[in-house]
């Protein structure tokens, strides 16, 4: 379910996946295919750690990041799950032939 709540992004987040919403900042965005591409793929992350897990390991990545790069674009696009839907956000089958659990693969990467 895709709902629109324009208020509470910062201010250059356009996007946002809380399973099972994704939440967009305008209307608009419902026909940006890869950014709802993006935001499916986390949806599917979610499931594959039964959801409450995929938050937590998202927080402690995304304060590690900040710790090592000192930089909140950094530490957020070093997150394993993001690194994952930005690779193949673009790639509108992905989840199709996408195996179980392939953020791993972008954990160290």
């Amino acid at each position: 379910m895709i709902l629109i709540f324009r208020y509470i992004f910062p201010y250059h987040y356009v996007g946002l996946t809380i399973w099972p919403l994704i939440i967009l900042r305008e209307a608009s965005l419902r026909d940006d295919k890869v950014l709802i591409n993006h935001e499916r793929i986390h949806l599917r992350q979610q499931v594959e750690l039964l959801i409450i897990p995929f938050y937590l390991i998202y927080f402690m990545e995304y304060i590690f990041g900040l710790l090592k790069y000192r930089s909140s674009i950094l530490a957020y696009r070093n997150i394993s799950f993001e690194k994952e839907a930005y690779a193949n956000e673009y790639d509108l089958e992905y989840l199709e032939k996408r195996n179980f659990w392939t953020f791993l693969k972008y954990y160290r990467s």
